[in-house]
């Protein structure tokens, strides 16, 4: 059995957790700004320390590659993402990074040999907050989305992906696409859910998770003054796109069980006290395990929408800026996670995740799977998120355990 030095884990996560710390001990480090630059700088730094092959592709996405004892044998691939929300936690993201390092320097100190090579990665852009759509490096790098357009995707600001990564240093020359076949990927992340914590357990082998879509909603009114401008004859944005949030909340009770839906953006203009809005932008985010439910939910909510508008007899534009099918994990990778967790003597449980991860995109070219551990209240991408340091360990060794086993196993398996 592997034995990771859980000091050691906790100590990196402190050092890493600096780098871009609220003063309500979360995390403010969004994707290619100067916090993110910080944190890419030691994480290559410590990838140096190893003694690893570091490489950096043209969407930012950072790997280091630890030869295994068979120079034909395809790699294992680990890691996650080191971005975070707006003042978000510093779990989501992180501890599944340093569970790979760990891993990694775990096997140097112990002198453990492991037939396939292991590449660790850092992913750009998991989060999607200052640039979307989410998953974008990992995303990318499967070919999910192409290359050229993604560096021109921008921010708030009009900041392109290729001005930031040139501005943070991290404009790498490979090119994003894998340059062999994976044999696995292996991913630890938080729950972000309660699950877990319910079930009085430590780690997750997570089997598959959510299909999603996500939608960008504009409505288009008229601005008029507040005093003068007669209730009847008015057109105010604001006033239908309040009818779609609440309609949009209710599809969650009348579609299936297992259904969220959630409008997590929404902006007014003018932004006046005195000032009929003029034009409202929101946007919407539907999921379900079942895609046939996601399909109909972007339905409901267009009719939704159609009928908000007529009522304030408003014009708008609804668009689909993503959507991604639920995810059906290797039950080979996931039996090795549920196998290492055993070994390890971990409580444990084969579960399904309502988040979208890098994974999600990997395992449309490689067997994939996750490690989940647990979220205290189920609360995530916020400052309080926070798991249990016993079962962020129980997690981390599940991890070391189950990558040891697939960068251990013959191609005949």
């Amino acid at each position: 059995m592997v034995t990771i030095d859980a000091k050691r884990l906790e100590e990196t996560f402190r050092r890493y957790s600096q780098i871009g710390r609220t003063d309500a001990d979360g995390l403010h480090r969004l994707t290619l700004t100067e916090t993110d630059q910080e944190v890419r700088d030691l994480f290559v730094e410590d990838l140096k320390s190893l003694n690893l092959d570091i490489r950096i592709d043209e969407i930012g996405n950072i790997f280091g590659r630890k030869e295994g004892t068979d120079p034909n044998a395809e790699p294992v691939l680990i890691g996650s993402h080191l971005d975070s929300q707006p003042y978000g936690g510093r779990f989501d993201g992180q501890l599944g990074v340093l569970s790979g390092l760990e891993t990694l320097r775990t096997f140097e100190d112990a002198g453990i040999e492991h037939r396939r090579p292991i590449e660790i990665v850092n992913w750009t852009n998991e989060e999607g907050s200052r640039f979307k759509p989410a998953l974008m490096g990992s995303g990318t790098f499967i070919g999910e989305f192409d290359v050229t357009e993604t560096l021109q995707h921008t921010d708030s600001n009009g900041v392109t992906v290729a001005e930031a990564l040139e501005q943070i240093g991290y404009h790498g020359n490979e090119s994003c696409e894998p340059r062999e076949p994976y044999d696995s990927y292996l991913e630890l992340h938080i729950e972000q859910g309660p699950k877990l914590e319910e079930a009085d357990l430590s780690v997750g082998a997570v089997k598959g998770v959510f299909g999603m879509a996500w939608l960008e909603l504009t409505i288009h009114g008229d601005a008029d003054h507040a005093g003068p401008s007669p209730m009847h004859s008015r057109r105010d944005a604001l006033v239908a796109a309040s009818d779609v949030v609440s309609a949009v909340r209710r599809l969650s009770n009348r579609v299936a069980a297992d259904v969220v839906t959630t409008v997590g953006e929404l902006e007014i203009s003018p932004g006046s006290i005195n000032v009929v809005p003029a034009e409202a932008r929101l946007t919407i985010d539907v999921r379900s395990y079942d895609d046939d439910t996601v399909a109909e939910l972007v339905n409901r909510v267009e009719r939704e929408v159609t009928a908000a508008c007529d009522r304030e007899d408003v014009t708008y534009d609804l668009d689909e800026i993503w959507r991604i099918p639920h995810t059906e994990f290797s039950p080979r990778v996931t039996q090795t996670v549920l196998d290492a967790a055993e070994t390890v003597e971990a409580d444990h449980q084969a579960m399904v995740s309502g988040a979208g991860h890098d994974a999600t995109y990997l395992n449309e070219t490689t067997d994939a799977a996750m490690i989940f551990v647990p979220s205290v209240d189920g609360k995530t991408h916020n400052e309080a998120e926070y798991t249990e340091w016993e079962d962020a360990v129980a997690g981390a060794q599940t991890f070391a355990e189950a990558t040891k086993q697939l960068a251990s196993r013959p191609d005949d398996i």
